[in-house]
């Protein structure tokens, strides 16, 4: 996404950034030590963006996840900020054992009844 500022300030931001970074409780937890990894979102895409007032949009993640809502003022920091922040999720995968890869479905086919 790429996203333009009054002040000149220009970003562009990965949708998988913007995923992992989500500001919804259900990634950033309730509290500090609370947040939740991100992992296999790599492929990741934006279906849609709903404007929130004049403040803010909530987008709606190819994954099904839709519950962010993404001020201006927190766009600007993730822009400003996106380097550093996309070097301590790829820290925090690896100390995990985890991966930006999609993996398999948690569940397969379910087996046909005889």
């Amino acid at each position: 996404m790429e996203i333009a500022f009054a002040d000149g300030s220009r970003f562009e931001l990965s949708y998988e950034l913007l995923r992992v970074y989500s500001p919804s409780a259900e990634v950033r937890g309730h509290g500090p030590g609370q947040e939740v990894l991100q992992t296999g979102k790599r492929e990741v895409r934006i279906a849609s963006v709903e404007p929130v007032g004049s403040y803010a949009i909530q987008p709606v993640f190819s994954d099904g996840h839709n519950a962010g809502i993404y001020s201006w003022d927190y766009l600007y920091w993730l822009g400003t900020n996106r380097d550093e922040l996309w070097r301590e999720y790829l820290g925090r995968l690896e100390k995990a054992g985890s991966s930006r890869e999609p993996g398999p479905e948690p569940f397969g086919p379910r087996p046909r009844a005889k």
